[in-house]
């Protein structure tokens, strides 16, 4: 009976033990490990383990003889010493599991740092509603909207017409008019979001006109000024921008069927302020030549291929790129062009690092503080989006996101999820990176 009621108080003591610890620091510190982690071939990773924590490092399956298990106590630098994959597992008391991290070691990267201004062309896969134009009928006496009341609405994308696929708004209303002059009802494929819908309607003649029109507005291409933020000197493929190109009217992603990249140069600055984000004012120099083409336009940027390698003073060599757990808070750098076709470096500081499961544009929140910066823009503008971001001599990210309550401060994107957009990073957690490298084994150094 007494050794009953001595375990029921054991196991008591046990438990609030336990339920003390789930919300202490460092309990909170080892859950903000994503899942899976990739570390660059070289880098060291640094995990925090005390009391009543142990940490064990488990080789591949294939490879179990490479490295042993390990239980440990104490802060653990994990040297990644050639490329493999392996399980970091946390347990309390050595016994229950609370954490699992899966590594994957990449091979060294090393791109060239862009900050060149670009100029952006890019045509969307079919041509994007952007309002109604309602068709004058009966001497201006009556107003229809014939694809509104047909259920097209702003921010679809007009695939096909009559089963003719679309690339322009000339192109559109050349079919219509002539669908309408030979009295035929219009087979109209449109894209809403993820899915496809087939709307029937008919043309209707507008008195101003005199041409058989719908009464949509709609676009075709989008252009505008960004930033290189790297390219890779040996396959040219390139990422700018950090973030998707959406339609000025609708805010809707545009889904790239072709586009384009052309040397710009930045004639003025329009000053951010608070609430009022401000814009680098740029110019296309030459748009015949173009630099490179757009393939993507995705959530961390547009991506394609150089035609040739373009020079940037500062670094006229490739540099290592750092993965995310190797981003720290502090002084770091980003390169940009505020006057003409010049790249500067400027000062910021990272304030935060986000380690993140799953690839989004926050990653990381900045503070520009150079004063020079300051003094020319009053802090992150647009036309600034792409600008690399280093950090001890190596490429860490991309600014994305200004704020707009504090122009000095804004968001950037690691270079993980850049990496993943050229192909240098799969993008599906189920690819093994025991399909792409060989293995072989960890360093593992105890610090007292």
């Amino acid at each position: 009976m007494k050794n009953s009621r001595y375990r029921s108080l054991l196991g008591m003591c046990l438990a609030v033990l336990i339920v003390a610890f789930c919300f202490s620091p460092q309990f909170r510190t080892i859950y903000e490990f994503p899942p899976h982690m990739r570390i660059i071939e070289g880098e060291v990773a640094l995990f925090n383990v005390n009391f009543p924590l142990t940490l064990s490092v488990e080789p591949d399956a294939e490879d179990q003889s490479a490295l042993p298990k390990y239980a440990l106590s104490r802060s653990v630098f994990l040297e990644t010493l050639k490329l493999r994959t392996a399980t970091i597992q946390f347990k309390l008391l050595g016994i229950i599991p609370i954490r699992t991290v899966q590594v994957d070691v990449l091979p060294t990267i090393k791109l060239v740092p862009g900050g060149h201004s670009i100029g952006v062309v890019l045509h969307s896969r079919g041509v994007i509603v952007v309002g109604n134009s309602p068709v004058s009928t009966n001497n201006n006496e009556q107003y229809v909207t014939p694809a509104k009341d047909a259920g097209i609405t702003v921010g679809d994308v007009i695939l096909s017409i009559n089963d003719i696929p679309v690339q322009s708004d000339s192109q559109v209303a050349e079919i219509i008019d002539n669908a309408g002059r030979q009295q035929e009802i219009l087979k109209i494929l449109i894209k809403r979001g993820e899915e496809q819908i087939t709307i029937n309607l008919k043309p209707v003649l507008c008195n101003d006109t005199k041409r058989y029109r719908v009464g949509l507005f709609v676009r075709d291409s989008a252009a505008g000024v960004g930033t290189l933020s790297f390219y890779d000197p040996k396959t040219h493929a390139y990422g700018a921008l950090g973030h998707v190109i959406t339609d000025s009217d609708t805010n809707q992603p545009i889904d790239c069927a072709q586009g384009k990249i052309v040397s710009a140069a930045v004639s003025g600055i329009q000053h951010g302020k608070r609430g009022q984000p401000g814009e680098k004012i740029g110019v296309f120099i030459d748009e015949d030549h173009l630099l490179g083409n757009i393939q993507k336009n995705t959530k961390f940027g547009i991506y394609g291929q150089l035609h040739d390698n373009i020079a940037n003073d500062l670094y006229s060599e490739a540099i290592p790129v750092a993965s995310m757990n190797q981003v720290q808070t502090g002084p770091a750098e980003i390169l940009t062009v505020v006057d003409g076709q010049t790249i500067e470096r400027f000062k910021i500081e990272i304030q935060k690092v986000n380690l993140q499961e799953y690839p989004d544009g926050k990653g990381l929140v900045i503070k520009i503080t150079d004063p020079i910066l300051l003094e020319k823009t009053g802090g992150i503008v647009q036309g600034m989006s792409g600008s690399p971001i280093i950090q001890n001599g190596k490429l860490v990210g991309a600014v994305t996101h200004v704020f707009v309550h504090d122009p000095t401060r804004g968001y950037g994107c690691f270079i993980d999820w850049m990496l993943m957009e050229i192909g240098v990073v799969p993008k599906s957690e189920k690819q093994s990176a025991r399909k792409l490298f060989t293995f072989s084994g960890f360093f593992l150094e105890n610090t007292y």
